[in-house]
C-alpha cells in the first residue's frame, strides 16, 4: 500500500475513531470537543495528502472485497470526489468549533451523542467521495442517511420526530425505489457499475443492445431517485429538517448531506453517462427544465419565508439545482461550474446558517422581521451573514461569482436560453430574499415592540467559525485557481 493510499484510509477511518473517542470521554465536554475537533484536523490533512499525490499523477485506489463479478466494493480517488472530500474534511473541523459554542449557550442536550452521529456521518461522506463504483457510492449514500437521521431528530420532540419521519420516508423510499433500479439497470446493460471517464453507456448504446429511450428513463431515475438532491417533488424533506439544531442545518446543507445528492448526479452524468451522450438524449431537456423550474419555484417560496432557517433552507433547494442543471446542460463548461459551485456554495452557505444560528443564541430571535437594527448589536454577525449572501447571489468579492459564470456560460453554450433565464431570474430574487436581511439589520433601527434582551454577540467559537468561512467565501474569489486546477480536466473531450 503506497503513502496516498494510506492518506485515503486515514481519511475513511479518522472520523470513525473520532466518533468512538467522542462516546468514551463524553463525560468531560472539553476533552470530547477537543478530540472531534482533533480528528476533523487529521481528516483533511489525510485528504490533503492525498490531493497532493493525486496532482504528482499517482494511482490511489483500495479494493474492500468483490462478492459479485463486476460488483466491487472499493474505493478510488479522482478531481470530483477530492473536491467533495477537501470541501467536507474542512468544514468539519470549522463546525465543530460552531457547535462547541452553540450547543452550550442553547443548552442542548445529548451533545455527546451529536458530535458521535456528526463524526460517523462525515466517515459515510469520505466514503462516498472516495467511492470507485456505483455499488460502494449507493451503500455509503445509504449510510450517509441513517447516520444523520439522529441528528435530524436531536431535539426528541413531537415536531422533530415529525420531520425525521419525512426525512427517512422520502430519502429512502427515493433511493430504494428509483435510485437502486438506476444502479441495476446499469449493471444489467453494461456488466459493469465502475466510474470511468467518458461513461459506461456509450458503447452498449452503440451495439444496439439500449434504446435512446430508455436510457433517459434511467437518467430520469437517478435524478428523481437522488432524493438528496431536493429537486422537486423530492424536496420536502429538508425544510422539515429545519426543526433541528443549527449546527446539523450546517451539516445538511453545506458538509454534507445535499452536497452528497448533487455529487452523486454529477458522478453519474461524467463518469456512467458521459457528457456527450447526456446531451444526445431528449430526456437531457426535460429533466433540465425540471431544474430549471426548481431553481426558479424555490426562489420565489423562498421570498415569502419570515423563518430565517425555512428561507435559507429554500434558498438550498434552488441552488441544489443549480448544480443539477449544470450537470444536465453537459457541456464541459457548465459541468466545471456545477462542480465550483459544490465549493461556493458550501462556503457561502454554512456561513448563513452559523449567522442564522448566531441571531438564535444570541438574540433567540428566529424570524427576518424581528432583525431590524440588529447589525449594531450583532456587527460580526451579520457582516458574515452579508458576505455570505454576496457568495450565493453570486457577485463579488466571493467565490460564487466564479461558480455562477461558468454555469450560465456553459447553459448558454447549449443555446437554451430559457434555461440561462432561470439561472437569472434566480439570481435577482437571490437579492431580494438574501440581501435584504444585512440591509435591515444596518440600516433600519431597532424595533421597540420586541425584547431585545441586552444581547451583543453569539459565543467566541461561532464568531470564530463564522468568520472563517466567510473569509473562504472570498478565498475563492481572489484564487478560484484552488477548485479550477482540480476540475478544470472534468468533461474534457466533449463538446462545448
Amino acid at each position: 500500500m503506497s503513502a496516498a493510499e494510506t492518506a485515503m484510509v486515514v481519511a475513511l477511518v479518522a472520523p470513525l475513531v473520532g466518533a468512538m473517542a467522542t462516546l468514551i470521554v463524553g463525560r468531560w465536554p472539553n476533552l470530547r470537543e477537543g478530540l472531534s475537533i482533533l480528528s476533523g484536523a487529521v481528516t483533511f490533512g489525510a485528504v490533503l495528502f492525498v490531493a497532493r499525490a493525486l496532482h504528482a499523477g499517482e494511482s490511489i485506489s483500495l479494493q474492500i472485497l468483490e462478492p459479485v463479478a463486476g460488483l466491487r466494493l472499493a474505493f478510488d480517488v479522482e478531481p470530483l470526489g477530492l473536491l467533495f472530500a477537501l470541501v467536507a474534511s474542512l468544514l468539519w473541523p470549522v463546525t465543530t468549533l460552531y457547535a462547541m459554542g452553540y450547543m452550550r449557550e442553547h443548552h442542548e442536550r445529548h451533545q455527546t451523542r451529536f458530535f458521535c452521529f456528526f463524526a460517523i456521518s462525515i466517515a459515510a461522506v469520505m466514503a462516498l467521495a472516495f467511492s470507485a463504483n456505483l455499488a460502494t457510492l449507493f451503500v455509503c449514500y445509504e449510510a450517509l442517511t441513517l447516520a444523520t437521521f439522529p441528528l435530524v431528530t436531536h431535539s426528541n420532540d413531537r415536531s422533530a420526530w415529525r420531520a425525521g419521519r419525512i426525512y427517512l420516508g422520502i430519502l429512502m423510499g427515493t433511493s430504494i425505489g428509483l435510485l437502486l433500479f438506476g444502479c441495476v439497470a446499469v449493471y444489467g446493460i453494461a456488466g459493469t457499475t465502475e466510474f470511468t471517464p467518458g461513461g459506461v453507456l456509450a458503447g452498449p448504446l452503440a451495439d444496439g443492445k439500449i434504446s435512446k429511450a430508455t436510457l433517459g428513463v434511467i437518467l430520469g431515475l437517478f435524478v428523481f431517485g437522488t432524493g438528496k438532491a431536493a429537486v422537486m417533488p423530492m424536496h420536502r424533506w429538508l425544510p422539515n429538517a429545519m426543526v433541528a439544531p443549527t449546527p446539523v442545518s450546517a451539516l445538511l446543507h453545506a458538509v454534507a448531506v445535499v452536497k452528497a445528492g448533487v455529487f452523486t448526479i454529477l458522478k453519474v452524468v461524467i463518469y456512467i453517462f458521459g457528457i456527450d451522450l447526456v446531451r444526445d438524449l431528449d430526456a437531457h431537456t426535460v429533466l433540465a427544465y425540471v431544474a430549471g423550474f426548481t431553481v426558479v419555484a424555490a426562489s420565489v417560496i423562498a421570498m415569502g419565508k419570515d423563518n430565517l432557517k425555512e428561507r435559507l433552507a429554500y434558498s438550498t433547494i434552488g441552488q441544489l439545482s443549480y448544480i443539477v442543471l449544470g450537470s444536465l446542460v453537459a457541456t464541459t463548461v457548465s459541468v466545471q461550474g456545477a462542480a465550483m459551485h459544490i465549493a461556493a456554495h458550501a462556503a457561502g452557505k454554512i456561513t448563513l446558517f452559523f449567522g442564522a444560528g448566531a441571531i438564535l443564541v444570541a438574540a433567540h430571535k428566529k424570524n427576518v422581521s424581528q432583525l431590524d437594527g440588529i447589525g449594531k448589536r450583532m456587527p460580526v454577525t451579520m457582516a458574515c451573514f452579508f458576505i455570505g449572501s454576496l457568495s450565493i447571489i453570486g457577485l463579488p468579492p466571493t467565490g460564487g461569482m466564479w461558480s455562477k459564470l461558468l454555469l450560465v456560460e456553459g447553459t448558454a453554450a447549449s443555446g437554451d436560453w430559457l434555461l440561462v433565464a432561470a439561472f437569472l431570474v434566480s439570481s435577482l430574487l437571490n437579492i431580494v430574499y438574501l440581501l435584504s436581511i444585512p440591509m435591515r439589520a444596518f440600516l433600519r433601527p431597532e424595533r421597540t415592540d420586541i425584547d431585545h434582551h441586552g444581547h451583543g454577540e453569539a459565543p467566541l467559537s461561532c464568531r470564530i467559525a463564522m468568520v472563517a468561512t466567510a473569509s473562504l467565501s472570498v478565498l475563492l474569489f481572489v484564487r478560484p485557481d484552488l477548485v479550477y486546477d482540480l476540475i478544470g480536466a472534468l468533461g474534457a473531450g466533449a463538446q462545448s
